[in-house]
């Protein structure tokens, strides 16, 4: 697997070349980024993360949890559709091979059901636009009250049957209700993203290897299904020695 982490881990202080260099002499070697308000500020993005060399291999998009697709407000949709266009864009733009989907929020206007069918018929919308800009749809898995189990997980992508809608699979999301290696096991292939969170069922969200994440079990469930693409580290930012300290914590924990 290869290390990354997420823009907004790096210092703010920092200019955009530098912070991405700053990743880069830390040891991680690919980046996420969020989408960004327009195609000019992605164009400056671009072009730092190229100076540093450091690659963008994923776009988060912005919209999904203020605007979800499961939304019965056609306003609110088009907000969050709108956002994915700019986050594919941008992904092709970066070289990027996939963009994060929140696929929907079950709220109190919106149920499992309905935000199951409302968000399957929106994505099916956006995989033209998907395969124009050959970028994939990685449906991650959050605390969405949606997607609950693995099989579900693995239902709702299947359904959908395309190659280009596939499963973002954050380990740390799982802990607090499931274990995250039998998800592993259960998606197998269709795992094209990993969040690396960790999370203590007294504690919340911890540092890698604090938590009640069974590593081990994590990077043996992995290796089982053949996932060897970037491993996205999640977590709060920090300066260059919390940075190094996480990387060493990413090798050791999946032994890289």
């Amino acid at each position: 697997m290869e290390r990354a982490l997420i823009d907004s881990m790096l210092p703010k202080e920092l200019d955009l070349v530098d912070r991405f260099k700053l990743a880069i002499e830390t040891g991680f070697t690919a980046m996420e980024v969020r989408a960004v308000a327009d195609d000019s500020e992605a164009e400056r993005i671009h072009d730092a993360a190229q100076a540093a060399g450091l690659r963008i291999h994923s776009v988060m998009n912005q919209t999904h949890w203020r605007h979800p697709l499961s939304s019965p407000d056609p306003a609110e949709v088009e907000a969050c559709v709108e956002g994915m266009r700019a986050s594919l864009r941008q992904a092709e733009l970066y070289g990027a091979d996939a963009v994060l989907l929140v696929p929907a929020v079950v709220r109190s206007d919106t149920t499992y059901e309905q935000a199951w069918k409302r968000s399957q018929r929106e994505i099916r919308k956006l995989i033209p636009l998907a395969e124009k800009h050959d970028v994939m749809i990685a449906v991650e898995d959050v605390w969405n009250k949606f997607l609950l189990t693995a099989r579900d997980f693995r239902q709702f992508i299947d359904e959908l049957n395309h190659p280009l809608v596939q499963a973002y699979f954050d380990v740390g999301n799982i802990v607090h209700f499931a274990v995250p290696e039998h998800w592993i096991h259960q998606l197998g292939g269709r795992i094209v993203k990993v969040h690396l969170k960790d999370y203590s069922r007294r504690d919340g969200f911890v540092n890698l290897g604090e938590g009640d994440v069974d590593w081990p079990a994590v990077r043996e469930a992995f290796a089982a299904v053949g996932y060897n693409a970037e491993a996205t580290v999640e977590l709060r930012g920090g300066d260059r020695a919390y940075l190094m300290d996480l990387g060493e914590r990413v090798d050791r924990l999946l032994g890289l």
